[in-house]
């Protein structure tokens, strides 16, 4: 069996960013900051202070749904790399990861991910023991997402999440680039359209071309 290709990871669609370069199932090098926002000023210096200047042949970048801002620069570095490196550029659900990242630390598990959204509702999906999906991210308020909650609960909600459904075992957990290889084959995909997980607050008038 070859060597699976040496990979350069993004994830720059929450108030976190990171940045890997992973190979064989195992993390080179990353950088991990809870930056809050900045993303665009952090994300070239970390990702040009990886080995190389985290020079691979494949981009993998978050597709959302988070912030607006930071999975779109996410994008915008990952294509400019994509396009001047000649590589390849897949992209992942940033809810998908984090609950990779759960079930490696808590056991093959089905999980549920809770992530902060917009306008006080929370980003919500639930994964099967192997990661296939159960249910598809919804962006949903608190009191909705709480019908569901059972089990494992992951992510930046996940203590609320439990704390108002009262019960339930909570990870604090954002996603982490560095932990990419827990991230099963099937979720990349080569269809890089950001995943917002709700509709546009403005939407342009029909009679508008």
């Amino acid at each position: 069996m070859g060597s699976s290709p040496r990979t350069l990871v993004i994830d720059t669609a929450t108030e976190a960013c990171s940045v890997a370069v992973i190979q064989d199932g195992a993390c080179l090098a990353g950088d991990w900051r809870m930056l809050g926002r900045g993303h665009a000023e952090n994300l070239v210096p970390m990702i040009a202070a990886l080995p190389e200047r985290g020079r691979a042949d494949l981009i993998a970048v978050s597709l959302g749904p988070g912030s607006f801002t930071g999975v779109r620069v996410g994008l915008a570095a990952a294509r400019a790399l994509g396009l001047a490196w000649g590589v390849p550029v897949v992209g992942y659900p940033t809810l998908a990861l984090v609950g990779a990242m759960a079930r490696d630390q808590a056991g093959a598990q089905a999980v549920t991910v809770a992530m902060t959204g917009g306008h006080g509702e929370w980003f919500v999906a639930r994964y099967a023991d192997d990661g296939s999906t159960l249910e598809e991210t919804r962006s949903l308020r608190p009191e909705a997402a709480v019908a569901d909650t059972r089990g494992l609960v992951a992510g930046s909600q996940a203590a609320a999440l439990v704390g108002a459904a009262g019960t339930g075992h909570a990870l604090d957990l954002w996603p982490d680039a560095r932990a990419f290889p827990a991230l099963p084959a099937f979720e990349l995909r080569t269809d890089i359209t950001p995943i917002y997980g709700r509709a546009p607050d403005a939407k342009v008038s029909a009679s508008k071309v």
